[in-house]
């Protein structure tokens, strides 16, 4: 199972060195994918969670790609109804060709109504404009990649039940985000899907948290290794760990993640 690090590509703390030195970090450490967030129009509901400056996802990953020799580089999750599909299909394909096949393209329907308004996308449609993208991405994928390209792997991410049908049809992996293990277990036991690959919190404390509502990822150094493993268990081959905790002020202070990731690397064994 690999394990891969959410990275903040928004925030008044973060400009070009930080996403360089997170990036060097990241692969210092031994992590294989690094993602990077979507969001096109900061309107009020999208400045509220992740203010400016927002750094744009195939941007900022072109770019790190330039900087990074190994690392895996990804979209968590990429919205899908913003733009057109033959246009994500033709700068997915530069970005997989150019990387030397190192991108993971996760992706999602959305949240944000004043976005989707300010965009002219109906926020309505959303679910049904991501079905109809998904299905265009992969007829056009072939034709933009050319013979012999690397794969692009496919993630779709979302928790609800339409999100995990969407990711049976569709998707590589489901991409579920923040959530607990007994509420995953429940979600894999009703539905099929074509592999688990979960984004999850990372927040270490020092005192153990039972709270029967507990986020995988949150506690214990002790408590996320377990949670780790119990995602290898129920067949997750990636986990993404997101230290980010809505305080866009977090961003000002990236030493605080780095040393909870460092912990959680020193200590990751996956049992062989």
């Amino acid at each position: 199972m690999e394990l891969g690090v959410n990275v903040p590509n928004f925030g008044p703390g973060t400009d070009p060195g930080v996403l360089r030195e997170w990036a060097h970090v990241v692969e210092g450490l031994g992590y294989g994918l690094l993602m990077v967030s979507d969001h096109v129009a900061g309107t009020p509901d999208v400045a509220e969670r992740y203010p400016a400056p927002f750094y744009e996802p195939f941007t900022t990953l072109s770019w790190l790609a330039g900087l990074t020799t190994r690392l895996r580089l990804g979209t968590t999750v990429l919205i899908l109804p913003y733009r057109h599909p033959l246009l994500v299909a033709r700068t997915a394909a530069n970005l997989q060709q150019l990387s030397g096949g190192r991108l993971v393209l996760g992706v999602g329907a959305g949240w944000a109504r004043q976005e989707f308004e300010a965009l002219g996308v109906p926020f309505t449609e959303r679910g049904r404009l991501t079905d109809e993208h998904l299905a265009a991405l992969r007829e056009a994928w072939p034709a933009e990649a050319g013979d012999g390209a690397a794969p692009l792997p496919v993630w779709v991410g979302g928790n609800s039940a339409a999100a995990i049908r969407r990711a049976h049809r569709f998707g590589d992996a489901w991409h579920p985000l923040r959530i607990t293990l007994p509420w995953l277990r429940a979600a894999l036991a009703e539905h099929a899907v074509p592999a688990l690959a979960p984004r999850i919190a990372l927040r270490l404390t020092a005192a153990r948290v039972e709270d029967p509502e507990r986020l995988a990822g949150t506690g214990t150094v002790e408590q996320v290794l377990d949670d780790l493993d119990q995602l290898r268990r129920l067949g997750a081959h990636t986990v993404v760990l997101d230290p980010y905790h809505g305080d866009p002020e977090e961003t000002r202070r990236p030493h605080t993640a780095w040393q909870a990731l460092a912990t959680v690397a020193a200590q990751w064994k996956e049992p062989s």
